[in-house]
């Protein structure tokens, strides 16, 4: 039903991606969420390297089949 976020978001972990593309994918993510929130797990001011964990809840789901935009909870 909404196998193309699930497998969007899920496809995020595979695939090492540009900053820009990964942008884009969390900007469109949060844009289709009434809830989220960010927590910063790590930050290695020697190297740089950094670990961020977001959560939040999905507000919309674009379902191709009805091509439509599909609201959780209605």
């Amino acid at each position: 039903m909404h196998s193309y976020w699930i497998n969007n978001l899920k496809g995020l972990e595979n695939t090492p991606v540009s900053p820009q593309n990964l942008q884009f994918k969390f900007s469109e993510l949060l844009y289709n969420s009434y809830s989220c929130k960010a927590k910063v797990e790590n930050v290695n001011p020697e190297t740089g390297e950094y670990k961020i964990v977001l959560q939040g809840t999905l507000d919309c789901c674009w379902d191709e089949n009805n091509r439509s935009c599909y609201h959780y909870g209605s």
